[in-house]
This record gives C-alpha cells, structure tokens and sequence, in this order.
C-alpha cells in the first residue's frame, strides 16, 4: 500500500482520525470531569467544564475582581472518598499521595523496564509482587469500602482467567500450528463454531454445575466458566503467532538434545512472547468485563464491572453522578495502567501477529 502524499487528502485523514479519537476519548474524559465536581455543579442547567484553578491565571491575565463564570468548577475528591472509604482516616491525604506516588513510579519503571540495568523478568516479577503486597496492605491501613472487595474479586479471577487460557491455548496452539491434519481443521472450526455462541448458552450448564457441585459463588467456578468462553479465541490468536514461526528453530533445539516440550518452552515460547503478552491482554479485557456469567454465577463474590451495575442503576446511590463518575473511572484505572505498562510488547505481538504479504 502506497503512503497518501496529496496534502489534501493527508489533511482529511488526518481530520477524520482525531475525530474518531475525540469522539472515543470525550464520554471518559467528561466521567472524569463529573467524579471531580460536587452534585450541584454535576447537575448544574450549564455544563461546568473547567476546573476553577484554570480561571486563576486568566483572571490575572485579565486584571478582574469577578468570580469564575458558571462554566468552572471547584474540584473536591468527595467522591472518591466516598466510593473507596466507609470512613476517612486523619492522614488520609499523606496515605492517598503516597499511593499514587508509588503507582506512577511502578508505572514509570514498568515502562522503562528495558533500559534499566536488570533483566526484565525480574523487574516484571517485581512488579507484581509490589502490588501484590500493596493490595494485601491497603485494608489494614484504610477502612475500605465494599468496593475494594469487588476489585480483589476482579484481580483474582483475572488472574486465574489469564493464566489457566493462555496456558492451554498455548498448547494447543502449538499443536494446531504444527499439525496440519483433518483433525486440525475439525478442531478450529469447533472453535469457531463455540466461539460465536452466546453467553446464555454456557451459563445455564455451569449454573447447574455449580449448585449440584457446592462450588456456586466460588471463584474457581467463575475461572473455569471464563476460560470456557475465552479459549477458543486464545488457541486461535497464539496459533496464528505460532504459525510465524519457522519450526527449524525447534527443530536445531531438538538436535541437540532438547525434548518436544524442552524446546518449546526454551525455544518457541521466548521468540513468540510479545504474542503471549498481547493475547494475555485480550484475555484479561474480556474477563474483566464479563459481566452476565459473573452476575448468575455469583453471590457475594461480584467483580467491579458486575458492582458497577448497582451505581449505575441508582440502586445503591440514587441521583449521585459524581459517586457514579467516580466508581467509574476507579473500575477502569487498573486496564488503563496495565496497557501503559505492558503497550510495547503488546504492539509487538499485533505487528508479529500480522498477515505479511
């Protein structure tokens, strides 16, 4: 494909596509504004738009005594505090400040992983377990709110989701790519075929299972009904990275003394990571957004996207948009840090992934 050198054509491309970002960009950055502003301005007949602290250098700039026009707002954080706090504590803006200190650094790190004088793994892993431990700290310090507990939920069975897919799909799309059989086929299309049904079809199986079973409202039920679901898309994303792969690499493994396995795991699997990474990625979108199996399957152990229903729905805070733009962009920061952490490999996998031609 040629590259458009016609300035005129470039400069409508150009248009269309920061239209199709704003158009994408604008709904969460006016949730964001709305979590900053108390009831009164969220309901305000004139949407207030701007910050208050914007108004203070254009009133000096101006040399006028009047107060801010109706399109600023004074920003408070109520809402946060009443979305992740059941009560404040008294050093609850030195614990509030240290935290996001602390994630912006692991953020930074995670980013610039590959220029710091370490191996990457370690500095992953590390990662990991800083949040870990920060995760398991928090509710010793803090008096959360129940909201918190819906987030550990969503970390759990993420995690369990992420881990127990890609595993098998790896496999299996190792094998797929390297057979190419009937049975192969007969396979990928069974996949398909699982893959476009929907959710009303695996829910009242695993429903059943898990009340003849006792593991209803159980994490393991929701994983195992999660992967369920995702699998057929994990196997068929990582055989289409395993695919770009020449199977000499394994096979000069495996002449030197490698097992089948062996040189997977220390051949195939390091060359094809950003796939990994990239197809983990898309795992852990579609579970931390489940919401229908996560809904039937549980009880009391709801993820943040199932809790979200309730703000959204006025059950548990009526009329208060600013707690509702709060839960909001509070269940949406996790994806948001993650994707920045982890964008260079993910881009990686999708370039690697590619049909060259």
């Amino acid at each position: 494909m040629r590259p458009i050198t016609n300035p005129i054509a470039r400069f409508f491309l150009h248009l269309g596509l920061w239209l199709v970002v704003l158009y994408s960009i604008v709904p969460f950055i006016w949730t964001l504004l709305n979590s900053f502003k108390t009831k009164v301005d969220a309901n305000a007949r004139i949407p207030r738009i701007f910050p208050e602290v914007l108004w203070r250098p254009l009133k000096n700039i101006t040399n006028t005594n009047s107060p801010a026009p109706k399109i600023f707002f004074e920003p408070t954080i109520a809402a946060y505090t009443k979305v992740l706090l059941k009560s404040v504590p008294e050093n609850a803006a030195l614990i509030g400040y240290g935290l996001i200190a602390i994630i912006v650094a692991l953020v930074l790190i995670g980013i610039f992983a590959k220029r710091i004088p370490l191996p990457t793994k370690a500095i992953y892993w590390s990662i990991a377990g800083i949040i870990a431990l920060i995760l398991w700290t928090i509710p010793m310090v803090i008096d959360t709110a129940e909201i918190y507990d819906n987030f550990l939920n969503t970390v759990i069975v993420c995690v369990g989701t992420v881990i127990v897919s890609v595993s098998i799909g790896a496999l299996s799309g190792y094998g797929l790519a390297r057979y190419s059989g009937l049975a192969g086929v007969v396979i990928l299309l069974a996949a398909i075929t699982f893959r476009s049904l929907p959710r009303m079809g695996f829910i009242l199986p695993y429903f059943q299972m898990g009340q003849k079973s006792g593991l209803y409202d159980s994490f393991f039920l929701v994983i195992i009904a999660l992967v369920a679901v995702n699998q057929p898309f994990t196997m068929q994303m990582l055989r289409t990275f395993f695919l770009n792969i020449p199977a000499d690499i394994e096979e000069a493994a495996m002449i030197d003394g490698a097992s089948r396995f062996g040189a997977f795991m220390r051949v195939v699997v390091p060359t094809m990571w950003p796939g990994i990474v990239a197809t983990s990625l898309f795992t852990l979108l579609v579970s931390y957004h489940e919401f229908i199996l996560v809904r039937i399957l549980t009880q009391t152990n709801q993820t943040l996207t199932v809790a979200m229903a309730q703000f959204i729905g006025g059950v548990s805070v009526p009329g208060s948009i600013p707690r509702q733009s709060a839960a909001a962009v509070v269940s949406a920061l996790p994806l948001v840090l993650v994707v920045l952490i982890f964008q260079k490999q993910f881009v990686k996998g999708l370039s690697a992934g590619a049909v060259k031609g």
